[in-house]
């Protein structure tokens, strides 16, 4: 790889930058592709777009018969769990397998303990303020578990706000029907709210919390990757 695309790809590691680096397998041609970038070719810019989506970088032939290689570099997938509750204790140790970097929030004490929930980052504050300075991006999932919408709703209306990919919510249909209400009396409207998984998880039966957490994890998995 040459130094300055090295160069500039740390730098866009830094910033969280999705980059695909292509490469021409005949000459060793290399250039950086970026989904702002509207003025690329369709081919490239369709095969940009899979890459990233999959995360499976692959080779690709452009219109002149030329093959390239695509090599995918996204910024880490992001998990904030908004409750440190009981379910959240295998939410964190799934995602964290799945290959997120999970971010416990909560601020009340007693509950948000790093004896909790070893080797993961939990953040003794209120949720919008911690969401806030997060800043979820569009490889980030944001989940809120307490059922207490002096917590949840605040998250909820920052994650609204931002790209991220995917945003989840615990509760019965009841309750998620009375959350959308107060969302919508904060502004936001039928096609934002439809953004909210609640009741949050695929359907699958779940009881446990650690049943609760794989219908979590696997509807994240399918929005993210489907």
């Amino acid at each position: 790889m040459q130094s300055e695309t090295l160069t500039q790809l740390l730098q866009d590691r830094a910033a969280k930058r999705a980059v695909v680096a292509a490469t021409r397998l005949s000459d060793g041609t290399q250039k950086l592709l970026y989904p702002s970038d509207k003025a690329q070719e369709t081919w490239a810019a369709e095969a940009m777009s899979q890459v990233l989506a999959s995360d499976k970088s692959r080779i690709v032939t452009a219109p002149d018969g030329a093959e390239w290689f695509f090599n995918a570099f996204n910024p880490p997938l992001r998990l904030i769990v908004v409750g440190a509750v009981h379910i959240a204790q295998p939410v964190a140790t799934m995602g964290t397998l799945a290959g997120y970097d999970v971010t416990i929030v909560d601020p009340r004490e007693a509950f948000a303990s790093p004896a909790r929930f070893p080797d993961t980052t939990v953040l003794c504050e209120w949720p919008d303020e911690a969401l806030t300075t997060l800043a979820p991006d569009a490889r980030t999932a944001v989940v809120t578990l307490t059922h207490d919408p002096k917590l949840d709703d605040p998250a909820l209306v920052v994650a609204l706000r931002s790209p991220a990919f995917y945003i989840g919510s615990l509760g019965s249909k009841k309750t998620h029907a009375a959350r959308l209400e107060r969302l919508t009396a904060q502004g936001f409207d039928t096609a934002a709210l439809a953004r909210i998984h609640g009741p949050i998880g695929l359907s699958i039966g779940a009881k446990s919390p650690a049943e609760i957490a794989v219908s979590i994890m696997a509807q994240m998995t399918a929005v993210l990757r489907q």
